[in-house]
């Protein structure tokens, strides 16, 4: 009976124990099913959000990476990946620029945040932000590892958004704000020795005709001919703007005051010449006032508008710069 009772224990031990096994494999398999749910999940996010997951041993210099860093780089998913070859995707200064970055972080056991450009293996350009951090192994880096993100669409966007934001869409000259935050960012920087520079402010004769008695679109392409004359006969100035519906301003630094006059005039005489719009020869001119000295951006402003204020009453075409009795300038 005794020996009867001991098998029954153990059967019923064994049974327990089958049954806290089969308990424990069918946790493990919900684990498992849960962590590649996660593990998907986490896939499809990565890649709608154009992020792949990288890592380089330190010691071997040997890469990993997951399959959207492929994408980025149009590489075929697994294919073998060698970090001497990879660096040849980035242009010249991003790759200068990681470099630095990364051998920094690694001096440092630190990590890093870097937003570069790449050609990718089909020519195409894109910019990544990388980030990285350095793992370390009883004291010293023994793996560095981050994320890669496409992140070429947001820059383009910013870039579109600063096109608005600065320059007028007309011209494709600086637009009055930027103009106020460049004069406003030499008269802070103005030395006694040096003054602030020059101010040269541009008017079209005659495009009011224009653009009322021959329509918007002729005397569009007149704006559009004057700004980039403007902008050739302007080569040494610090900025070019167009600051009103027909009238421009370029900024001359201290170091290229002295040109003003000789800018002015050049301006005149580049723009005189009839610009052809829609098969019609288009008579354009410009006054043009001159200002130079310190004081403030609105002191500076108030010169120069004075200034092609006496050119425009003297008759047009004309170059005035701001003095006593406002001194006239052949033009």
């Amino acid at each position: 009976m005794a020996a009867k009772a001991d098998l029954a224990d153990v059967l019923e031990a064994v049974l327990e124990l089958k049954a806290q096994i089969a308990a424990q494999a069918q946790l493990i398999r919900q684990q498992a099913a849960a962590l590649e749910h996660r593990r998907k999940t986490f896939e499809r996010a990565s890649e709608a959000a154009s992020i792949g997951v990288w890592e380089c041993d330190l010691s071997t210099e040997e890469l990993r990476w997951s399959d959207v860093v492929y994408d980025l780089f149009d590489l075929p998913r697994g294919s073998f990946i060698d970090r001497r070859i990879t660096l040849a995707f980035y242009v010249d200064t991003a790759r200068r620029e990681m470099e630095a970055a990364r051998a920094a972080a690694i001096a440092r056991r630190d990590g890093f945040s870097l937003d570069v450009q790449i050609v990718t293996a089909a020519g195409r350009r894109r910019v990544i932000r990388i980030t990285a951090t350095v793992e370390c192994e009883n004291g010293a880096p023994a793996r560095i590892f981050g994320m890669k993100q496409d992140i070429t669409e947001e820059t383009a966007l910013k870039e579109r958004m600063r096109q608005l934001a600065e320059f007028d869409p007309m011209t494709g000259l600086a637009n009055r704000s930027q103009f106020q935050a460049r004069l406003d960012a030499m008269a802070a920087s103005q030395s006694p020795e040096h003054g602030f520079g020059a101010l040269v402010l541009v008017d079209l004769d005659g495009f009011k005709q224009i653009n009322d008695t021959l329509g918007h679109a002729r005397g569009d392409a007149c704006l559009a001919e004057a700004a980039d004359r403007l902008k050739r006969a302007a080569r040494e100035a610090a900025l070019v703007a167009r600051i009103g519906g027909d009238e421009f301003a370029v900024l001359l630094s201290a170091a290229d005051a002295a040109l003003a006059e000789e800018l002015a005039g050049r301006i005149v005489r580049d723009i005189r010449t009839a610009v052809v719009a829609g098969g019609i020869a288009l008579d354009l001119g410009a006054s043009v006032g001159v200002a130079h000295g310190d004081g403030t951006p609105e002191e500076l402003f108030a010169r120069a508008d004075a200034a092609l204020y006496a050119a425009k009453a003297g008759g047009k075409g004309a170059v005035r710069v701001y003095g006593a009795g406002v001194t006239p300038v052949a033009a």
